[in-house]
This record gives structure tokens, C-alpha cells and sequence, in this order.
């Protein structure tokens, strides 16, 4: 039973940059107070959207912190650049080993 956005399952948000990231949180905080907003005045016609947000929100920080340790990985582009430079920096080793 899969709860929350269909757009926001951790396969998906690992494909996201941390900038859109803060984006995605920020409205789904807002939607999140809109929701306790409407459940407080009784207006709230879909209780489960509310726990869906929560979860939704949850996974974002996640996604963020793990970012941050280190445990997974920056999206392919940004990963790209660092990348490189290894592949540099094995080139010249290796050219370096070649001379001596």
C-alpha cells in the first residue's frame, strides 16, 4: 500500500538536485499546514492526505541528511564533475610512473 505522492518515492528523489529539494519541502510544509489548518476548522474532506504529507515531508529530509553524511550519493550531474578529476588525477599518475 503506498502512501504519500507517486512522485515522491526515494527512487525519484535520488535524481533531484539538494536546491529543488528545499523547494519540494517548503510546499509540502505549506500544504502540510494548510491541511491542519482545514482538519482544525472541520473543513478536511480527506484525512489521509494529512499523514501522506507527513511521510512525504519526512522523506525529504531524509534524503537530505543522507546527502550530508555521505551515505548516498549526489545527483548523476553533480557527481559527474568530481568524476573527472579523478580520471585526471590517474592520468598524471600513471604519466608520472611512465617517466620514472
Amino acid at each position: 500500500m503506498a502512501i504519500g505522492s507517486k512522485n515522491l518515492n526515494p527512487t525519484e528523489l535520488d535524481k533531484i538536485e539538494d536546491s529543488v529539494l528545499v523547494e519540494e519541502l517548503k510546499k509540502a510544509r505549506e500544504e502540510l499546514f494548510n491541511l491542519r489548518f482545514q482538519s482544525a476548522t472541520g473543513q478536511l474532506e480527506s484525512h489521509g492526505r494529512l499523514r501522506a504529507v507527513k511521510r512525504d515531508i519526512a522523506r525529504i529530509y531524509t534524503i537530505i541528511r543522507e546527502r550530508e553524511l555521505g551515505i548516498r550519493a549526489v545527483p548523476t550531474a553533480a557527481a559527474a564533475k568530481p568524476a573527472t578529476k579523478a580520471k585526471k588525477a590517474a592520468s598524471t599518475d600513471a604519466a608520472a610512473t611512465e617517466e620514472a
